[in-house]
């Protein structure tokens, strides 16, 4: 039966017995031991915990979260949070936030808070006085509040799980929360589906009263609807008023993150202020090496990443110039600057997204957006670096740390056709009588007999 997302009703018998368990449960992670012990597995003493947070508290100890430290890290000073947010996708949705959670919670003892897709906060408004209390443990903006910095919490779990999430006083692995709870909800983009972000209510018990994740699912679906809407009077605009391009496209930095879809590819689709093209074949790779990497290359250096030979540099110029022109269609700030070769404009790759999904232990997040191999046809040397690179820790990161239904996902992919070490695990992970070991032995002998074929 999956756990279910609330937390037990404050101050009832249930809730009561909850935060007893998780307090007896901090009291065994005194030491860097019991901490090491909780990476390599769920120790008894936590046993009495929901089974999302006892998960989570493991992520966070594998990612060296410090239950210890008592503040979240600054992870953007305020120029640098400003710049970031106003061009956020998330910065559009703010008056529809404000409407419906913030102004009702400036005398009700709450805050509200909106992260982007890697747990930073980017606005944080509500009661005036929370506001100071809770300047005390870093939950401001600006601050990183993943499961990976502070552990635990509502916001960082939520967009681990990519669900709906609550959790209530000593559940946060980071001590200095207890005196707080908090109930957060994953905002999607309303075309790719991606995580954009995250909603979240912080307070006392009313924050994980049984209504609240029901009024958070609300505003965040009106808030999608209404980023949805923008963009559709967006596009049309930009078609009705062709010589005012420029301005509606700088307007767009705010309703799109602009994309590359690498995974499972032979040929890249680019996203670019809501326009989408499918690229060559060879822009796709030119591409996906300057989106790795973002301080640009030298001609030369751009030539040996993308030929698998002796590359050319005429060769490359003239396929620069092409792609330009298929940028400048798109959007003239698109275009490729050189000396060093580098974009201009930042593009979110999915398989930085994957990437970035298991830097904070969401794998389930990775494997949904893993399509495949990044450009598996490709020989260019840049990608299949990079191929490696995620396919790598991808796998990775399931054996050490995925549950039985993502190993099997990950089976079905093709370049798991073959991969024996990852049936054995899902043997290991299968209870004896399981209907699903039947299967995954049949598919092993698949895989001795064709390769003794």
């Amino acid at each position: 039966m999956r756990n279910p997302v609330h937390s037990p009703v404050p101050g009832s018998e249930a809730g009561r017995l909850l935060q007893k368990r998780a307090l007896a449960a901090h009291e065994n992670l005194g030491s860097h031991e019991q901490l090491d012990m909780l990476r390599a597995g769920t120790p008894e003493e936590i046993s009495g915990l929901r089974r999302l947070v006892r998960e989570s508290w493991q992520r966070s100890a594998s990612l060296l979260a410090n239950p210890d430290v008592p503040e979240a890290p600054l992870a953007m000073d305020r120029d640098e949070l400003e710049d970031y947010r106003r061009q956020h996708p998330l910065a559009a949705i703010m008056p529809v936030i404000r409407k419906l959670l913030v102004q009702p919670s400036h005398d009700s003892g709450l805050l509200v808070a909106v992260g982007d897709d890697v747990g930073r906060l980017l606005w944080v408004d509500g009661d005036p006085v929370m506001q100071r209390r809770a300047e005390g443990m870093m939950f401001v903006a600006g601050a990183d509040w993943s499961e990976a910095s502070v552990g635990t919490s509502a916001p960082g779990t939520a967009l681990a799980l990519d669900r709906s999430i609550q959790i209530s006083g000593a559940e946060h692995f980071k001590r200095s929360v207890h005196p707080w709870s908090c109930t957060a909800v994953p905002f999607h983009d309303p075309d790719s589906g991606a995580v954009l972000g995250v909603v979240d209510i912080t307070g006392t018990e009313t924050a994980v009263a049984p209504h609240t994740v029901s009024l958070v699912e609300a505003t965040v679906a009106a808030a999608q609807a209404q980023l949805r809407i923008e963009r559709l009077q967006l596009a049309a605009a930009v078609r009705d008023k062709p010589r005012r391009r420029s301005s509606a496209s700088a307007s767009s930095h705010t309703l799109y993150r602009n994309s590359l879809q690498l995974l499972g590819r032979d040929q890249a689709l680019l996203s670019i202020d809501g326009r989408t093209v499918s690229l060559s074949a060879r822009h796709s790779e030119i591409l996906a090496i300057l989106c790795s990497q973002p301080t640009g290359l030298s001609a030369d250096d751009l030539c040996a990443q993308l030929y698998p030979g002796d590359g050319s540099a005429v060769t490359l110029r003239a396929e620069m110039v092409r792609l330009r022109k298929v940028l400048h269609e798109l959007s003239p700030e698109a275009v490729p600057e050189s000396r060093p070769y580098r974009l201009p404009v930042e593009l979110l790759p999915d398989s930085g997204q994957v990437l970035n999904c298991l830097q904070r232990g969401a794998h389930r997040i990775a494997l949904e957006i893993y399509k495949g191999a990044v450009l598996p046809r490709s020989e260019a040397p840049g990608v299949v670096q990079l191929r490696e690179r995620v396919s790598h820790l991808l796998r990775e990161a399931l054996l050490s740390d995925g549950s039985v239904d993502s190993l099997l996902k990950y089976a079905e992919l093709p370049e798991a056709k073959y991969d024996v070490e990852l049936r054995l695990a899902v043997l290991k992970l299968l209870p004896p009588r399981s209907p699903k070991r039947a299967a995954v032995v049949a598919d092993l002998e698949r895989i001795e007999t064709e390769l003794t074929a």
